[in-house]
């Protein structure tokens, strides 16, 4: 698992499936994607967001995403940026860690 250039790729969770889906579908960076996250949107609520053609009153979504940002958190964009892969991959490491921490814990106590 810790070699990134082994041969079986990392399962991605539904719940970030739908975060690459939306990231494809609205033209959305890795940055912005990470923002919208950190901000608590809903994947699945972005094309009600994504409408700037027909209701000209509207940001485009990427505009939207990075002045929500900025208004909440006070800078233009998150320290550290990793796409959904890359966050998935993490994930998996760290759930990785704990069965084997869990795994050490249970020889111990034998």
């Amino acid at each position: 698992m810790d070699n990134p250039t082994s041969s079986k790729p990392v399962r991605i969770p539904d719940h970030l499936r739908e975060w690459i889906t939306a990231r494809k579908r609205h033209r959305l960076s890795h940055a912005q994607v990470q923002m919208a996250r950190e901000l608590g949107m809903n994947p699945k609520n972005l094309g009600k967001l994504d409408n700037a053609d027909q209701e000209p009153w509207k940001l485009p979504l990427p505009s939207f995403i990075e002045s929500l940002y900025q208004k909440r958190f006070g800078r233009d964009r998150p320290d550290v940026v990793h796409s959904i892969e890359e966050h998935a991959r993490l994930l998996e490491q760290k759930k990785a860690a704990r069965r084997e921490a869990k795994r050490l814990r249970r020889e111990a106590a034998l």
